[in-house]
């Protein structure tokens, strides 16, 4: 599938309603669930994408529409949330992402992104040469990876409450991505 920024944005605009869906008003016992040491709770999740929200996506697009690839973007610290988040609820997480995505989303469509801007180029410090539009389709898949994480970590708290069923249950056996 070819990216296509009108296509892809409506994924972009549901991330906060599906994490708002599957985790507002949990206990502690299913978002502060991980899969072992140095891997990710789904609160660990959500702070990390309100990380994104604050250094990642705009700012990066801001710095490729304005520099081109004369200047690098700063490199991204993906643990950078662990410790802004750690005295925060859940639901104080899902209030700020719900709100830094849609002003995100805003000043996307105020940038006005032409198709020829896709193909735009900055400087990632460690990937090198990336396009605005990779930089996009990255934000999408980005979002779309870690709700599968979450669903995975979710899913994991149960594994041996299902018993034989877990062989017919593959997202049991699937490990940890860094």
């Amino acid at each position: 599938m070819t990216f296509d920024l009108l296509s892809a944005r409506p994924i972009l605009a549901r991330t906060t309603a599906g994490l708002e869906a599957l985790l507002r008003d949990l206990p502690d016992d299913w978002v502060r669930q991980n899969e072992g040491p140095g891997t990710w709770s789904p609160f660990d999740v959500v702070g990390h994408l309100i990380h994104g929200e604050k250094t990642d996506w705009i700012p990066r697009a801001r710095i490729i529409l304005e520099h081109g690839g004369s200047k690098a973007f700063e490199p991204f610290d993906r643990f950078g949330m662990l410790h802004a988040s750690r005295d925060k609820s859940m639901n104080q997480l899902l209030d700020e992402f719900a709100q830094l995505r849609s002003r995100n989303l805003s000043t996307l469509d105020a940038l006005q992104i032409t198709p020829q801007q896709l193909s735009l180029e900055g400087r990632h410090p460690e990937l090198g040469r990336v396009t605005l539009g990779q930089l996009f389709a990255t934000w999408v898949v980005h979002d779309l990876g870690h709700i599968a994480q979450i669903a995975r970590v979710m899913a994991k708290s149960y594994r041996s409450a299902v018993g034989p069923w877990s062989e017919y249950l593959p997202i049991l056996n699937r490990g940890p991505v860094h």
